[in-house]
């Protein structure tokens, strides 16, 4: 006969129980000022990046305990982390993957903001995170003399032009390059 053994079980309910106790006996002023305080560009709270930001997103407070909950129970935090997915996303990078987009599709990326719209508008707003790929076609549109000031003008000085503008802009909110 086999004997299932439940003391592993049993021992992640009791830490999950001493967890959820230690949150509930925190002083609520405190908690709440906190979690507004470990909120981030991405728009998940102190539970990190993860399916369980994507559900529960900043909601501070107790939520979190859920949020992270979810992240280590299916492992998309770990996951999301090493594919850079599930908001798992690092400004710092997002920015050297946008710099290396526009520098590789540079030639195409002049001709779509020429007429503000394109295929590699749209891959340049799936790499910045950016919500409204019309309204980046027609905001770099328009900033095009700008952005390619001269013919010659370097590859450097047209991303840098790109990321800033995509940067500066508060209605493109492109989340990903942000800050």
């Amino acid at each position: 006969m086999t004997t299932i053994h439940r003391t592993p079980l049993l021992a992640a309910l009791v830490a999950l129980l001493a967890l959820c106790t230690a949150a509930v006996a925190a002083p609520v002023d405190e908690g709440l000022d906190a979690a507004k305080r470990n909120t981030n560009q991405q728009g998940y709270g102190m539970a990190g990046c993860g399916l369980g930001s994507m559900l529960f997103g900043n909601q501070s407070g107790f939520v979190q305990i859920f949020a992270g909950t979810t992240n280590g129970l299916f492992g998309t935090q770990t996951f999301g982390i090493s594919s850079g997915t599930s908001n798992c996303v690092d400004s710092g990078s997002a920015r050297v993957a946008t710099r290396a987009y526009i520098e590789a599709n540079r030639e195409a990326l002049a001709k779509d903001i020429a007429r503000g719209q394109g295929e590699t508008i749209a891959g340049l707003a799936a790499v910045a995170g950016c919500g409204d790929v019309a309204a980046l076609g027609g905001t770099l549109q328009r900033k095009f003399g700008e952005v390619f000031p001269r013919a010659d003008v370097s590859s450097a000085v047209v991303s840098e032009a790109v990321v800033g503008t995509l940067r500066d802009d508060p209605v493109l909110a492109c989340r990903h390059i942000a800050g």
